[in-house]
């Protein structure tokens, strides 16, 4: 539990520079209960803010001495004051592409309200415009625990092409869709299937078939691009989200990068983004990554926009395959060898425990014959990871970013695992074994991007549908969970040093928000939300009573 704050201003000083205590503050939080998550679990009152930097942290009265006449100061009313959330392992260069042009059904509690979305959606789109859900749904988060049935989904939108993506298993589209993109009636796009249920218009496939019938779908413009982005981040920004860690992803090319690039240029980024180059051209992957690094140096960037290493596919023959031959694997060493010589970081995704020994086999050879332990390298997924593997991944120097995929499918794995499933994801494993953690969700298309919604499962175990799953011994605390978002995302950006805890000398990157973390019932942390969100000492969202210019004095919080 984190410990009251107890200093006094010459204990303070001690860690200011020289001569700090003379120069004002731009931004003072005062009245506010700080989770620090520095190494002594300190709770503090206050805090001071120049040039993007915290230079204080501690009691009220201390503030005094970094005011002056442009500093502005925000009672925080006696709100939680926590580090700004990093998600360690989210798609959101992508997502944020089509944001302004998609219908989103995260956190819909019904068919009724999803296709009160389609219909809102389709109100607003040109006659005949496309209407996407690209994912972040289950069926198990509506009340019915089923999905929309092609009637439902006609008549929410019977004028529009409607494609609606459910993880990267399924895939609905009505019959204005198919045939806007040329598929003859009575059959279905390539490399898809009907769906097993024999649901009329649902088909099934892999995410590789899937990814490719979606890059047929029309693309938003640029200008779309640039405000989806903002958009985008300004919906992280609002939940508390000041950076997160991108993994690439299917269907974004090189070039689709623009307007996350002009956003940076332009200095309107409101998060910090490390983002991965994600292998897009199948059995030509390490000369894809010679193109595409020859100018980008591990970490070529600045504190806002940064080049983060390859990943999260690396080559296309040990994506998602468990039963990998002599020949992919070979393929795979070749290019990791490359990989660490240049000391870039890899991200992979990898499953399942049964097979991960293809891959530990693999990096642990390379180890022998170029070190890898402080190249950051991490495993994504992985939720059924053994205590075998995590010792093994603790020995390389081998993080791992873990999602709350179990909050949406977890029904399913204790259906199939049965009481194995209560240890998936390990979290209480992997911090026993000293594993480098970082918390994410993986979103958008296959999960919501709600950080606080991650973070309840991670204390309470359940599904979206409710049904208990993960034992109390793979459990964090409250506090623990914080810092796998926090403090434990930022190490696999190498920013452990400059972010994830409120101390001095660290990025003024903090969230003040509208309930306490620490207080409330578990079952309500999902409906948190940010009052105020500030990245580098810049107020980047603000909400009543803070979203007033030049508010000085908020209203005690209820």
């Amino acid at each position: 539990m984190l410990r009251t704050f107890l200093a006094v201003t010459a204990a303070t000083a001690l860690l200011l520079p020289i001569g700090a205590q003379a120069q004002p503050a731009d931004l003072i939080v005062t009245n506010a209960k700080i989770a620090t998550l520095d190494a002594a679990s300190t709770t503090a009152q206050a805090l001071a803010v120049r040039e993007g930097r915290i230079v204080a942290v501690g009691g009220a009265g201390e503030m005094r001495a970094f005011s002056g006449p442009n500093t502005r100061t925000v009672d925080a009313g006696g709100r939680t004051v926590i580090p700004g959330l990093i998600d360690s392992h989210m798609h959101a260069v992508r997502a944020a592409l089509s944001y302004s042009t998609e219908v989103n059904w995260i956190g819909a509690g019904t068919i009724a309200e999803a296709m009160a979305r389609i219909r809102s959606a389709a109100s607003r789109a040109r006659p005949g415009g496309w209407l996407i859900v690209a994912g972040g749904w289950t069926e198990q988060q509506f009340a019915e625990r089923r999905r929309p049935t092609m009637a439902e989904l006609q008549e929410a939108a019977p004028e529009h092409p409607l494609y609606v993506q459910l993880f990267y298993e399924a895939v609905v589209m009505t019959p204005k869709a198919l045939e806007a993109l040329g598929v003859p009636a009575g059959t279905l796009p390539t490399g898809m299937k009907p769906a097993a249920d024999g649901a009329p218009g649902w088909m099934t496939g892999d995410i590789v078939g899937i990814s490719a019938l979606f890059d047929k779908l029309p693309k938003p413009t640029y200008a779309d691009n640039v405000a989806g982005t903002r958009a985008f981040f300004s919906e992280l920004n609002r939940l508390g989200i000041t950076g997160l860690v991108d993994a690439g992803g299917f269907s974004i090319a090189p070039s689709q990068y623009a307007a996350l690039f002009e956003l940076w240029r332009d200095k309107a980024l409101t998060l910090r983004l490390a983002y991965s180059v994600f292998a897009q051209k199948p059995g030509a992957e390490l000369q894809e990554f010679r193109d595409l690094t020859q100018m980008l140096p591990m970490g070529f960037g600045d504190d806002m926009l940064k080049f983060n290493g390859i990943g999260e596919r690396v080559t296309l023959a040990m994506y998602n395959n468990n039963f990998p031959d002599a020949a992919a694997k070979e393929k795979f060493y070749e290019l990791i060898k490359w990989a660490a010589l240049r000391k870039l970081a890899v991200t992979i995704h990898w499953q399942e425990n049964g097979s991960v020994d293809h891959l530990l086999r693999l990096y642990e050879k390379l180890n022998a014959e170029v070190p890898i332990k402080d190249l950051r390298w991490s495993i994504a997924h992985l939720d059924d990871a053994s205590p075998e593997t995590l010792a093994r991944m603790k020995a390389l120097g081998i993080g791992w970013t873990m999602q709350d995929a179990m909050y949406f499918q977890g029904d399913r794995a204790l259906a199939v695992r049965g009481e194995a499933a209560r240890r998936m994801p390990p979290i209480g494993g992997a911090l026993r074994a000293g594993v480098n953690v970082g918390a994410g969700t993986d979103a958008h298309r296959v999960a919501s991007y709600n950080p606080f919604v991650a973070l309840q499962w991670m204390l309470d175990g359940k599904t979206v549908s409710g049904k208990p799953m993960r034992g109390p011994d793979e459990t964090p605390t409250r506090e623990q969970a914080l810092r796998l978002y926090t403090a434990g995302s930022a190490w696999f950006s190498f920013d452990e040093a400059k972010r994830g805890t409120l101390e001095v000398g660290k990025l003024a990157d903090f969230a003040i928000l509208d309930q306490d973390f620490f207080a409330v019932p578990v079952e309500r942390i999902g409906k948190t939300v940010s009052l105020m969100t500030v990245v580098g000492g810049r107020v980047v969202y603000a909400a009543r009573p803070f979203d007033a210019a030049g508010n000085a004095v908020a209203a005690a919080a209820p």
